[in-house]
């Protein structure tokens, strides 16, 4: 069986077995169910016509920066750094939410829906939102099994999906 790059990198806790699986394939859905919708069949993108394009492209295009941002500078905090010992990653944009790069590729979802009101990749897009959020959870009970109190405390000051507006208070 052959070992991704990472499956011997003693810094990270693990993920689910099935999560890369999951991801590429509700992604290839997700991008064969817009795409033939949204260029060939126009079943469920009837409220196209209701959000101007003027409004949606500019919309879309900043939230596929933002997913961009978010997927690759987190994939570069927890590969590209070299750790001598395992730890909590706070820094980045794990200062701002646990998961960025399972938020990137919502965003990314989501900046697709706006280019093209799909409905039926809607549904596709929700049901890869159920399953990262299935995953993270999963990966977060490796993680709290790992490093206890402080990853529970991490997970008091850090939002899990969407970046608070204010710090949050800490009680001690």
């Amino acid at each position: 069986m052959r070992r991704r790059r990472h499956e011997h990198d003693e810094t990270l806790t693990g993920e689910h077995r099935l999560g890369d699986a999951g991801q590429v394939l509700l992604a290839c859905l997700f991008l064969a169910v817009w795409g033939a919708d949204t260029f060939f069949l126009h079943w469920t993108t009837h409220l196209n016509g209701s959000i101007p394009a003027v409004l949606r492209i500019p919309a879309g295009i900043a939230l596929l920066i933002l997913a961009y941002s978010l997927s690759t500078t987190g994939l570069a905090v927890v590969f590209g750094e070299r750790r001598e010992k395992p730890e909590v990653i706070r820094r980045s944009v794990f200062r701002i939410v646990r998961h960025p790069v399972y938020l990137g590729e919502l965003l990314l979802y989501l900046a697709l829906l706006l280019l093209s009101l799909s409905l039926a990749a809607a549904g596709v897009a929700l049901l890869a939102a159920l399953f990262l959020h299935v995953i993270s959870r999963y990966e977060e009970k490796l993680l709290l099994q790992r490093f206890g109190d402080e990853y529970r405390a991490y997970m008091r000051q850090v939002p899990m999906w969407l970046p608070r507006l204010r710090p949050a208070i800490v009680k001690k």
